[in-house]
């Protein structure tokens, strides 16, 4: 339950179709979300540059790729070099365009392909500003207690380290900083291996059951670690 005395995080939702905007908007406040809509791209600089530093200010921006008047694309990159701490999640129907909006040139936080369920949304808004604010203090968790030190490349369960191998933390890595999220084998792959090795699928699965196996060797009654059916796997820490 929200405290009604607490602040609450602003959203600015870029949505131009506004049967979307208004139930997206709809769960989001019902959350304890503030929100903010606008549906034309060209709007979009000259409201943040106003309100970016007042009490209004937004925490993460809902950012529709296919937008009247200045794109999606360009708003991201635009955003990102004015406002670089403003958390951003593309919305998208156009799924060749993920690699990009995921990448260095343009740096959103996270994408959700549509259709969507605005259930995933709320819980991908949630996951996203606790990545930020786990950024800008070390101390912050996910609340699973699973603590990740990229100077020792431990991960801790409960302050206990669970003797990962590099290959092994940097899986867990990717996966922890997208929960919920589905990757599949390739995309692990990708993330995992920089150097583009060639790897099987079985060796994605082996690391993937060694992790895990560590895991519950510390939290027996927990599964962090999912498998999706013929998809891949997410990192679903439990509420």
């Amino acid at each position: 339950m929200h405290d009604a005395d607490a602040p609450r995080d602003t959203l600015l939702i870029v949505e131009d179709e506004p049967k979307i905007a208004r139930l997206v908007a709809d769960y989001l406040e019902g959350s304890g979300f503030a929100t903010h809509p606008i549906d034309h791209g060209d709007a979009v600089l000259p409201w943040l540059q106003e309100n970016m530093a007042g009490e209004g200010a937004p925490s993460l921006v809902l950012l529709d790729l296919m937008l009247p008047g200045t794109d999606g694309l360009t708003l991201c990159r635009e955003i990102r070099q004015r406002w670089p701490k403003l958390a951003i999640i593309m919305l998208t129907a156009r799924v060749e365009e993920v690699d990009r909006l995921l990448g260095l040139e343009l740096g959103a936080d996270d994408y959700i392909c549509k259709p969507f369920s605005p259930r995933e949304v709320v819980a991908r808004v949630k996951a996203v500003l606790r990545r930020s604010r786990a950024a800008s203090d070390p101390a912050a968790s996910d609340g699973s207690n699973l603590v990740l030190d990229d100077d020792g490349w431990r991960a801790l369960a409960d302050g206990q380290d669970l003797g990962l191998t590099a290959v092994e933390y940097q899986l867990l890595k990717v996966m922890m900083q997208s929960p919920g999220r589905i990757f599949s084998r390739d995309q692990l792959m990708d993330r995992m291996y920089r150097d583009h090795r060639i790897v099987s699928e079985r060796t994605v699965d082996s690391h993937v059951k060694k992790l895990r196996k560590k895991i519950s060797d510390t939290w027996p009654e927990r599964e962090i670690i999912r498998s999706v059916y013929g998809v891949g796997y997410k990192y679903q820490p439990e509420e």
